[in-house]
């Protein structure tokens, strides 16, 4: 099964930016579709974006315009590039990836993402 450890969290002003990378081993990364999860305070975990092995990218429209995922597949890692922040993407932020033969889904740790106003 793969694993994953997420990265690039922190504090940062609304309308600035932060990278997320997550780092996957452990398995064969192109056997899965990779994908940005948030759960902020009280509430439950949501879809953020995902992209398959070749690149096709979905996102949630909430974020659409302003966040960008990217996967580097020779380094096994997946990003999320986020601008313009908003206080209300304050979340933790979970890297998933499904791998596409049994749709099983694997979590990272998650990495907290605080946009201050």
């Amino acid at each position: 099964q793969v694993q994953l450890v997420e990265s690039g969290g922190g504090l940062v002003q609304a309308g600035g930016s932060l990278r997320l990378s997550c780092a996957a081993s452990g398995s064969i990364f192109t056997d899965y579709v990779m994908h940005w999860y948030r759960q902020a305070p009280g509430k439950g975990r949501w879809f953020v974006a995902s992209i398959t092995s070749g690149g096709t990218t979905n996102y949630a429209d909430s974020v659409m315009g302003r966040f960008t995922i990217s996967r580097d597949n020779a380094k096994n890692i997946v990003y999320l590039q986020m601008n313009s922040l908003k206080p209300d993407d304050t979340a933790v932020y979970y890297c998933s990836g499904r791998r596409i033969s049994s749709q099983q889904n694997y979590w990272g740790q998650g990495t907290q993402v605080t946009v201050s106003s």
